[in-house]
């Protein structure tokens, strides 16, 4: 049987989780397997700079984070259930990957 893997990353998780309760809803309605959303680990973007411009003055420094968040999620594929799928409105700063797997 195929499947759909639907890979969702994104730097705000509430957009993940939004966008994933939405896919869940489609598979809900359409009667389609669903495995998923499963969680993969959040990677986390470190940049530590100096405060002080010349290099001079106190050792102080500016520690900035970015995390990504991952879902993966597994859909049975249904016609019907994809085009729902394809149509979900994707938020600014979502990024979405549908791969097709046997």
């Amino acid at each position: 049987m195929q499947k759909a893997r639907i890979k969702l990353a994104s730097t705000d998780i509430e957009k993940v989780n939004k966008t994933c309760a939405y896919i869940k809803d489609i598979a809900d309605k359409t009667g389609v397997t669903m495995c998923g959303p499963i969680p993969l680990p959040t990677k986390k973007l470190k940049l530590t700079t100096r405060k002080s411009p010349c290099g001079n003055g106190k050792a102080t420094w500016e520690r900035y984070e970015m995390r990504i968040h991952k879902r993966l999620i597994d859909l049975g594929v249904d016609e019907r259930a994809l085009r729902l799928v394809m149509r979900v409105p994707i938020p600014e700063g979502l990024n979405i990957e549908i791969e097709m797997m046997e």
